[in-house]
């Protein structure tokens, strides 16, 4: 472990995790305030109908969005590196248009199908209005070229502050509506007003910083000329687009397929445990989004980011079963605090998807080494077989054990992510020698 600390990437990774788990940790304990308020505040119906709502918004805007920020530090990181900033302007301007124009067909296809779809997912024809204000997020939850921007230019402590600003915001609604009695509609404006200031906040974030570092119009946005400066940028974009498109929509969509098959009390429920498991699994996540840029600097040819992957991935496995230890033991008196004991049946289903954590935690690096060695591909045929299997098992288990069987499928899901992910990536690792160095690369 002493040898591990001497490795100054690693020292980055573990300093920019702490900057996002500061933000991140705050945020989720100011996460679980806004949902006891509304768990106290309303009846389980109304609260399952709470989570569909920003579920469904979440769940289109991650169908729809492309990971620009991955493009962002997989193009323009190097570009920096070789002081061209033309190319992370090419980068960023790219990025912004992406973000553009698959928020708008999304808050279009969002605001169309929800009138067809509301009743299934148990959104009554009362609160259909609320619902459709909530879509209008969906643009600006799908934009990612600010946190590419700051996360290429080393900026992880603003990214920070914006994680702990839109929960406070949350928690700070919640209370209102909650002491105020405003009921379900107070709940979905404030939470919406949450949402919309802490995403404009990061913007200000990125245009400040690219002002202070002298990088103009970087901020303009543009697609086919870009595209035709940086070579393989449709292929990427489109590729870790809908790769991580499934990735992200797995929980939201998860929720409603158990809110329209069990009802939306089983909805609210599933919410709250996996509300427990993603706080339970960020430690791994922090260290995956600090992961990603310092490897992206690395030759794949070379053993250096393949160690640091081991070691990274080491580390966040051995966080995952010391948080499951601590669902285990702490999650049931937690949550019969927080949200009442008419909730406890969240921490039955919470068990049986811990056991995934270890599994989750241990396995993030491998993504990241597919897309340093140029394998995007592969990954996305990881995602898909790992989604369309968990797709079929949670129906099934559904059908056959009730919110029992999502959680197990949830577990089944996270497994099968995991084992096709690492048979490309071992793949890859026996054939390095023939990798091209990531610099040479990106500037082909």
């Amino acid at each position: 472990m002493k040898h591990w600390f001497s490795d100054g990437a690693f020292r980055a990774i573990l300093r920019n995790a702490a900057y996002l788990g500061s933000g991140k940790l705050g945020g989720a304990l100011l996460s679980l305030v806004a949902l006891a308020c509304a768990g106290h505040a309303l009846s389980p119906a109304l609260f399952g109908t709470l989570a569909v709502v920003q579920a469904y918004a979440s769940g289109v805007s991650a169908l729809v969005k492309f990971q620009t920020w991955q493009f962002i530090v997989r193009f323009g990181a190097p570009a920096l590196v070789r002081n061209d900033v033309d190319r992370f302007r090419d980068a960023t301007r790219f990025s912004f248009g992406l973000d553009l124009a698959s928020g708008a067909v999304g808050l279009v296809a969002g605001m169309a199908l929800l009138p067809f779809l509301a009743q299934w997912v148990g959104i009554d024809d009362g609160d259909l209005t609320l619902a459709l204000l909530y879509c209008t997020l969906i643009p600006i939850m799908t934009a990612a070229t600010p946190t590419g921007i700051l996360r290429t230019l080393d900026r992880f402590d603003h990214i920070a502050v914006q994680q702990l600003v839109t929960p406070l915001l949350t928690a700070m609604g919640s209370i209102i509506s909650y002491v105020g009695g405003l009921g379900f509609a107070g709940f979905v404006i404030t939470w919406y007003v949450a949402e919309l200031v802490g995403d404009l906040l990061l913007w200000f974030f990125a245009a400040r910083e690219l002002k202070r570092r002298e990088i103009p119009h970087a901020l303009r946005p543009g697609l086919l000329a870009p595209a035709r400066r940086i070579k393989g940028a449709w292929d990427f974009v489109w590729t870790t687009n809908i790769a991580h498109s499934i990735w992200s929509a797995w929980d939201p969509l998860s929720n409603v397929v158990v809110g329209g098959m069990l009802g939306p009390a089983a909805a609210g429920l599933f919410r709250i445990a996996s509300t427990f498991f993603e706080s339970a699994g960020k430690p791994a996540n922090f260290l995956e989004k600090s992961f990603y840029p310092e490897i992206m600097r690395l030759d794949p040819a070379s053993k250096q980011p393949w160690q640091l992957a081991i070691r990274s991935g080491l580390l966040a496995g051995g966080m995952g079963l010391l948080m499951c230890l601590v669902v285990m033991i702490g999650g049931e008196p937690l949550i019969s605090l927080v949200f009442g004991k008419r909730y406890l049946g969240a921490f039955d289903l919470l068990q049986i998807m811990a056991v995934s954590l270890v599994v989750s935690t241990a396995s993030f690096p491998l993504e990241s080494l597919l897309y340093m060695a140029g394998r995007q591909r592969a990954a996305l045929v990881a995602e898909g077989l790992a989604a369309l299997g968990y797709g079929i098992i949670l129906v099934a288990l559904i059908h056959g054990l009730g919110l029992a069987g999502a959680g197990i499928a949830y577990v089944g899901g996270m497994c099968m992510k995991a084992l096709f992910t690492l048979i490309p990536t071992l793949t890859v690792y026996r054939r390095r020698a023939s990798l091209s160095h990531h610099g040479e690369a990106a500037a082909a």
